[in-house]
């Protein structure tokens, strides 16, 4: 009859402490799975999986500078809009301490311009636009032959542009004073050529007087004004020559022209003008 050998467990006592130290490490390396390589920094402290926190401050900081740019640009251009209030756009002539002002804004702006390569990103130029001051100016016996003075009211200027045509067109408003429905406008259209990453080059095509249907009533008299002194009034808006986009975001566009004229316009709902 065969006999089965049982070998008798070992008792803790039996063990020498080597042997049951080596015994509990292999089952505690059992029990926790072996991780896959880790890549550590140079100096071998700790996995390179520790460091996202340093980007997440990164963006934050970076987030946070955008913010204040932002905040100046928007300060300094309602310092603009304060300072260009009742100028009537500057069109019939400034105080020179205001000019200075309004000229220094620009300059602030001009110096912080979100769009450095305009003609590169031509699609924030195009569209419809409002003039809101401007270094032309009629002044003396220009707003008498004109009928500036008592007889008609420049009203608002619009310059539309479209990038696709290379076509631009400036519209200038006019009613009999004290008779806003009587009105009319002078458009001259042109064509721009880019010439440099700021820069077009900006050709005279055409130019009309249009009266509104109501207008006829003074046509004999306020369009007659008008076509006497036509080149004078070409003269003071034609826009032929080069045009420097300084600054453009979503709202603004500022301008400095060949004739050392600066124009400072804000986006307007695009309509027929």
């Amino acid at each position: 009859m065969a006999t089965n050998l049982i070998q008798p467990p070992l008792k803790d006592s039996c063990v020498s402490p080597l042997i049951h130290r080596t015994m509990n490490s292999m089952k505690l390396q059992r029990l926790v799975p072996t991780p896959s390589r880790i890549n550590t920094s140079k100096l071998g402290e700790r996995p390179v999986w520790f460091r996202p926190i340093t980007f997440i401050k990164v963006a934050e900081h970076s987030s946070s500078s955008g913010l204040v740019e932002d905040e100046t640009l928007a300060q300094k251009k309602r310092e603009l809009y304060q300072a260009l209030e009742g100028i009537n756009r500057g069109i019939f002539g400034i105080p020179s301490a205001k000019k200075i002002e309004i000229e220094n804004l620009v300059k602030l702006l001009e110096s912080q311009n979100p769009t450095p390569n305009p003609t590169l990103e031509l699609e924030k130029v195009a569209g419809c636009w409002r003039l809101v001051y401007s270094t032309i100016s009629i002044l003396g016996s220009k707003r008498t032959k004109l009928g500036l003075r008592d007889f008609i009211s420049l009203d608002e200027f619009f310059q539309n542009i479209d990038i696709a045509k290379s076509k631009a067109v400036n519209v200038i408003k006019f009613s009999a004073m004290g008779l806003n429905l009587l009105s009319g406008k002078l458009s001259i259209e042109a064509s721009f050529k880019i010439a440099s990453t700021t820069r077009v080059d900006i050709n005279s095509e055409n130019s009309t007087i249009t009266p509104d249907q109501l207008f006829f009533i003074l046509h004999s008299q306020l369009m007659n004004v008008f076509r006497k002194n036509y080149d004078l009034l070409l003269g003071i808006f034609n826009p032929e020559g080069w045009l420097e986009i300084t600054y453009v975001d979503e709202s603004m566009r500022i301008g400095r022209d060949d004739k050392g004229n600066i124009f400072v316009l804000e986006r307007f709902e695009d309509r027929n003008s």
